[in-house]
This record gives C-alpha cells, structure tokens and sequence, in this order.
C-alpha cells in the first residue's frame, strides 16, 4: 500500500545529503526536497544525484525552500551542529535547540496537518520533545530516529560474534539515544532460540556469554568511535532512516524502536518524555507500542533512561 511519498529534508550536511541518496536508491519514496540554509550546496547535490536517475526507478528531486514542506508525508529534521569528538549526545542541546528554534517557527506556516516529522539531530530525543511541545500537535505526529541505529549495531555485533545472518537477530535497544541506553537481552533470539541457548548450543558460535553481555558496551561507543576515525556518522543512520520512511510510506505496520512521546508508561513510572520503545510504525507515524516481557533489572534502567531525558527536557523548559 502506497501513500504520499514525499518527503522533506531539512539540512543538508553528510546525514542529510546520505539519506537523501538512500531513499533516491530506494523504491518507496517518489519525491524527495532538500531544505538547507546553504541552498547552493543543497542544489550541488540534487544535481549529482539527478545525474544517477538512469540507474533508480523514476523520481523527482529539488532543491527547495521551506514552503516545500506543505504537501510532505514525511519531514526530516538533520540540521544542527556536527558532534565533536568526545561530546556526549546531551552537550550538543543548547547549542541545537538554538538551531531548531529557528527551523521550526520557518516550518510553522506550512506545515500539513497530516504530515509527519522524524528528528535525526541529537540528542533526538530530547529534541523531538521539544518539536512536539513547540508546535503543539498530537504526539504521534512527532518522533525521533531513536535507537533504530543501535538496535542494528546490537544485531550486527552479535551476528559477527554468533556467526549467522544479522537478519535473523531478533534484539531491541531502548530508552535513550544516547549512553543510557539499555540492551534488552530479555528479548534476544536467534530464530526463534535465545541467544544465550544459542551461544551454549550452536557449533558455529565464535564467542561465550559473558562475551555477549559485553558487547552492548562497544555498541555505545559505536558513534565516538566512528567520529573519532572520520569525523561523522552517515551511512547507516542513513540506511535506517530509510527503512522507517518505508514503513510510513508502505503503511507496513514494521516493529521498529523510534523514540516516540511516552506518557503514564511502567505502571506510571515515566511520563511525559519521549525515549525509544519498539513501536508499530504505519502510515500515521507511531500506531502502537508493545510491550515485551521485560527483566526487572531492564524496567529499572529504562526508568532510570527515562529519567535521564526528562533532566535535559527540564534544562531547557
């Protein structure tokens, strides 16, 4: 099922400019415009990627202004200062918020009702709050790209380590994007086996359990490891950004961990944040949020995670 398949990115700098080249490569979106202070490297690109058009299916790309947006299913939020090295995802807030500040009131007068927005700048989390709170629609309308990266991270460390395709890694990654995120191993399965099963059983296994618990920790480091060698992460936060505008525009109902507003969660523990959960993602954004059998261990560091954003929300409110 195919919807509106336009789709709005505002900010062209290397996360930009690679998700528009993925979704230019995909088959879901038909429409893409590239929004930047900088309309002259934004019309640089378009006019690269239009000289690849003979090998894609057919689209159309510009180089647009904010007007743009008007009849966008889908608007994506990459502008803001690149991470320095070492910098934590929550010390780039006071200087993005500024950033978004200006994007916003430009989005504001033409801004569709039924359009969605996707923040990918970090800390995203927090500044999807802040999109929600400042235009003041509804909740599902807002989310952010959350830990759908570092849930693919997570299955690809333990695919190398497990020796098996990483598509059939079943795991999720939630709470934060950020260092407070909490590997679910609760939820962990390798076709339809738990990991740990697998690890003991499996004569193709490359590693132990306690080799797998720790792995979660190179995963947080993902992001600084990578900036530290070439200055940013592009390609696969790109990758997954292009798999939820599928989901969106094919109205596939995917389970995938967007950062999404959560509200009298855990028994009332966390309340008005917005932090990653595995959510059904579908044409109207967000529908659903399951629930899995957590650990108790996992439902406490998703509470302390949730706590976490709510400190960097209260910062700036």
């Amino acid at each position: 099922m195919v919807i509106n398949s336009k789709v709005a990115i505002i900010g062209d700098g290397m996360v930009g400019s690679s998700i528009a080249f993925s979704l230019m490569q995909g088959q879901s979106v038909s429409n893409i415009v590239i929004i930047d202070v900088n309309k002259s490297k934004a019309e640089g690109d378009v006019l690269d990627m239009q000289h690849g058009m003979p090998f894609v299916s057919p689209k159309r790309i510009k180089a647009g202004d904010y007007e743009d947006i008007k009849d966008a299913h889908i608007i994506i939020l990459t502008a803001g200062v690149a991470q320095k090295p070492g910098e934590t995802r929550l010390e780039l807030l006071s200087r993005n918020v500024k950033i978004f500040d200006s994007i916003v009131e430009s989005m504001r007068p033409y801004l569709d009702p039924k359009s969605l927005i996707m923040v990918v700048t970090n800390p995203c989390d927090v500044l999807a709050y802040y999109v929600y709170k400042k235009l003041n629609i509804e909740p599902r309308r807002v989310f952010a790209s959350g830990t759908v990266l570092d849930t693919a991270r997570l299955k690809s460390s333990f695919a190398q380590a497990l020796n098996v395709d990483s598509r059939n890694v079943h795991t999720f990654v939630l709470g934060e994007h950020g260092d407070s995120e909490v590997a679910i191993y609760s939820q962990t399965y390798v076709g339809g086996v738990h990991v740990f099963d697998y690890c003991e059983k499996s004569k193709t296994c490359n590693c132990t359990i306690n080799e797998l618990m720790d792995m979660h920790k190179s995963v947080k480091r993902a992001a600084y490891d990578i900036i530290e060698k070439k200055g940013a992460t592009y390609y696969a936060i790109a990758l997954s950004i292009s798999e939820i505008c599928k989901a969106i525009i094919q109205d596939a109902k995917s389970v995938l961990t967007v950062s999404t507003y959560i509200d009298r969660e855990f028994n009332g523990r966390i309340s008005d944040v917005f932090m990653s959960l595995p959510c059904i993602v579908g044409k109207d954004g967000v529908e659903d949020i399951l629930h899995p059998n957590y650990s108790r261990e996992e439902v406490e560091k998703l509470i302390n995670s949730a706590e976490i954003i709510k400190g960097e929300i209260d910062s700036f409110k």
